[in-house]
């Protein structure tokens, strides 16, 4: 017997006819009922596989950045332990952040070199050219030093550092460096040498037990100041560019986080340092290019047609300066990021005391070149430049034994002599062509 469904709509339709009106209300209601279901349903289902993507995205970074990663794993504590092991009695244990830079790689050859245990740090931007960093990464790594590429602002690094190694010492020479420069990126500067000082700071006042720190400040902080020789009594308030401003941010920042936490806090003035493995952005460098390559050189005047006058310091004499403040850095006094009582505090200026003009150091170099240098002699202009530096060296005399013996015609023999070695040329300054 036929159900009374099969009766009211017979799976044949048109056999007789019947008042559906009312059915087909209802169906269309549940059809649309059903499609709004189905289209509810659809958007959770691609609302889960997106996040499901994500998630998988997320991971897969993640762990692209882990087996990517510079740092980190067995192999590459080891390889830190290794570099970081003291091979002297009464010997120290440095991390040198900005260790492929200039001054960086002479300290931490230096430091090797007597038997201190040594550990790098640098990030390897193209503020110059990287090849010259990677080169001096190279001459490290010959003599067992272990560079970390990094951020000094990558606190998980840091962090990561201070607990496989038990640093006694920190030499802070990562900044971003040039005077001009902060005009083009201020960013860089602030990036550098405020953010990343103090996320080092943060390590290093964390740490137990705590580094003494030796840092490199400037010589450009004394900025406007006609008072010469400088000394560091010296006001320091008028600085006349960005990049001086913030080395002497870093100098007040230094001094809370001495007061604060106890750590052994010293600054460095370096004034005008040059020499082999040197920066290319420095005047006696791309002097010393260009004058090879035959094009003209810009010799800044001040005013009234003055002559400015650096006080150039060559490399090795700096090196002693921070070994000399290393060795007598005093220890710092907190514990876990708690000061137990004062801890020492200070700020050495690192120069020659001889002032030279820039003409005379063209003169130099033309010598040693044996080469004309073609001289275009324009006005200085407003970019942050000072006249004149001459620093005061009685307080690193007495209290770091600083002594400086090279001066600036020896200085730059030995610079040039390395230039032509590294980029080529014969003794008369003619490139060798392979």
């Amino acid at each position: 017997m036929p159900s009374l469904e099969d009766e009211l709509f017979p799976s044949t339709p048109g056999k007789f006819k019947i008042d559906r009106s009312h059915h087909t209300m209802n169906r269309q209601f549940h059809r649309c009922f059903a499609s709004t279901s189905t289209m509810f349903l659809w958007a959770l289902f691609l609302i889960a596989l997106t996040a499901s993507y994500l998630s998988f995205q997320s991971f897969v970074d993640s762990g692209s950045r882990y087996f990517t990663a510079s740092w980190g794993g067995l192999q590459w504590e080891k390889q830190v332990r290794t570099s970081a092991q003291i091979h002297r009695s009464g010997g120290m244990s440095v991390l040198v952040t900005g260790a492929a830079g200039f001054v960086g790689t002479h300290v931490s050859l230096a430091l090797k070199k007597r038997g201190d245990g040594v550990v790098g740090l640098d990030n390897f931007n193209n503020y110059y050219d990287p090849s010259l960093k990677k080169a001096r990464k190279a001459m490290l790594n010959g003599h067992g030093i272990f560079i970390v590429e990094g951020d000094i602002n990558d606190s998980r690094l840091l962090d990561k550092l201070f607990d496989v190694v038990v640093f006694t010492h920190v030499m802070h020479l990562a900044a971003q460096a040039g005077v001009r420069y902060a005009m083009e990126n201020p960013q860089s500067y602030v990036h550098s040498n405020i953010a990343g000082l103090v996320t080092l700071l943060e390590a290093c006042k964390s740490s137990n037990p705590q580094p003494a720190v030796v840092w490199a400040s400037s010589s450009s902080v004394y900025g406007l100041n006609d008072k010469v020789p400088f000394s560091e009594s010296d006001r320091t308030d008028q600085p006349a560019s960005l990049y001086a401003a913030t080395k002497k941010a870093g100098e007040e920042i230094t001094h809370t986080y001495n007061h604060i936490y106890g750590l052994s806090i010293t600054g460095l003035r370096f004034f005008t340092v040059y020499g082999p493995w040197g920066r290319p952005d420095m005047a006696y460098f791309s002097f010393t290019r260009n004058i090879l390559q035959g094009k003209p050189i810009t010799v800044y005047r001040g005013k009234n047609r003055v002559d400015l006058a650096r006080d150039f310091t060559y490399i090795d004499d700096i090196v002693k300066g921070c070994l000399g403040s290393l060795d007598t850095a005093g220890k710092s006094t907190g514990s876990g990021g708690k000061k137990r009582g004062p801890a020492p505090y200070r700020i050495f200026n690192l120069g020659n005391t001889s002032p030279v003009t820039v003409p005379v150091l063209v003169e130099i170099l033309e010598k040693h070149l044996k080469v004309k240098a073609k001289r275009n002699v324009v006005e200085m202009p407003g970019n942050g430049d000072v006249p004149f530096t001459h620093a005061n060296i009685s307080a690193a005399r007495r209290e770091l034994g600083y002594k400086p013996t090279t001066d600036l015609q020896t200085g730059l023999k030995k610079f040039v002599r390395w230039y032509l070695s590294y980029y080529g040329y014969n003794n008369r300054g003619t490139k060798i062509v392979n």
